[in-house]
């Protein structure tokens, strides 16, 4: 077991989640993944706001094909009636990278990329000793030259890709030396078997589009593929309250209540979701609260509608309301580098899951997200009138 190279991190973290109470399983996205093994469209980029599962995805599917795990795991879950199941199950050798881990007191992107480059390097190493690898060559030489030597290939489960453009210490320069590292470690290369990606953020938010172009990106408002497997469906809600009422010896949540609280968000399916971890977390507590969880000044409201909070705000007080408001927005990449349109605003606010999109119309999903919105408007015209002052 490597730092990156068949780690059993994932394969724990997912079963510990499996084990859970409120466990959901979504093992079937695997049956669109196998078939994309060593095939040319074998890169996917999934990108959903934060609390959407996108990780517990990514621990699943490292933990499914990596070769160190337990494929036992997975016998009583969707997967295991697939008719390729045995032959993929704990078959392959897995590159597991989680770019939100730093390392300790990290200056400078050097630092940080380094920790993936060396790490690697070492697991390669200890993987295959009979090879001879330098210290200092480039990670995908290395990868080359196994591949070369031996015939092997990896599968890549990238989580969170687009972490590092958030970090304080990230230069353009920085940016876009990111992009060559991820397109040299797996554009056109032969021993990437397949390529699993999750992020907030589109690829097109940082890149032209010729680094990663060969990643077939899926968003929840515009793409309807893999839209079933991040949120929780109205069934599987229904299902996890009677669990809850089940085990709950004084429950103090109705279903409908439920419904209200976390419910609201569409996809490009024409299908509603709820923010399953908040569904989790209430159900957990006995108690309908706000979980949403800031992560940084990247992603608060405040980051949107600063540059047009006037305007925004008389939107806002409709979609506090109940109302919808149209939208002229076209695609929901949320490229641009300073937001100051409200169709910019209003893409990125979708991107993040603050709003929710449905046909040409923009609106506030849930109860959870009003009161975000809410108080985030409050601090905005707090600040706003002491900058006037």
């Amino acid at each position: 077991m490597g730092q990156f190279l068949n780690n059993k991190e994932p394969y724990d973290k997912f079963k510990t989640v499996m084990n859970g109470t409120y466990f959901v399983d979504k093992s079937e996205i695997l049956e669109e993944l196998i078939p994309a093994l060593q095939q040319e469209q074998r890169f996917f980029c999934i990108t959903r706001p934060r609390r959407f599962g996108k990780t517990v995805m990514a621990n699943m599917i490292a933990a499914f094909f990596e070769n160190t795990g337990e494929p036992s795991l997975f016998e009583h879950l969707h997967i295991a009636e697939y008719a390729g199941y045995k032959e993929q199950a704990g078959k392959h050798d897995v590159i597991y990278i989680d770019f939100s881990e730093m390392p300790r007191e990290c200056q400078n992107y050097q630092e940080y990329i380094d920790r993936v480059q060396n790490g690697l390097v070492r697991d390669i190493q200890e993987a295959y000793p009979e090879l001879v690898i330098e210290n200092n060559a480039a990670v995908w030489d290395i990868l080359s030259l196994v591949f070369n030597q031996t015939g092997h290939k990896f599968i890549f489960v990238i989580d969170e890709w687009d972490a590092v453009f958030h970090s304080s210490f990230i230069t353009e320069k920085d940016k876009k030396d990111y992009l060559l590292f991820l397109k040299l470690l797996l554009k056109g290369q032969s021993y990437v078997e397949l390529a699993y990606m999750t992020g907030v953020l589109p690829i097109a938010k940082y890149s032209d589009g010729s680094e990663l172009n060969m990643f077939l990106e899926y968003n929840m408002a515009t793409r309807v593929r893999f839209s079933e497997y991040f949120g929780f469906s109205d069934e599987e809600v229904d299902m996890l309250y009677q669990r809850y009422l089940e085990k709950t010896k004084k429950p103090q949540i109705t279903r409908e209540s439920l419904r209200e609280w976390y419910d609201g968000y569409h996809t490009a399916a024409g299908e509603r979701l709820y923010n399953p971890r908040s569904v989790v977390c209430a159900l957990t507590d006995n108690q309908l609260s706000n979980y949403w969880v800031s992560s940084g000044k990247y992603d608060s409201i405040f980051t949107y509608i600063q540059y047009n909070v006037d305007q925004i705000q008389n939107d806002l007080t409709l979609m506090f309301a109940g109302e919808r408001i149209p939208s002229g927005i076209q695609e929901y990449a949320a490229t641009a580098q300073e937001l100051k349109t409200k169709e910019e605003i209003y893409s990125a606010m979708v991107v993040y899951g603050l709003l929710t999109y449905d046909n040409g119309m923009v609106f506030i999903p849930n109860k959870e997200l009003m009161e975000v919105l809410k108080w985030e408007l409050v601090m905005i015209k707090k600040q706003k009138n002491t900058l006037v002052k």
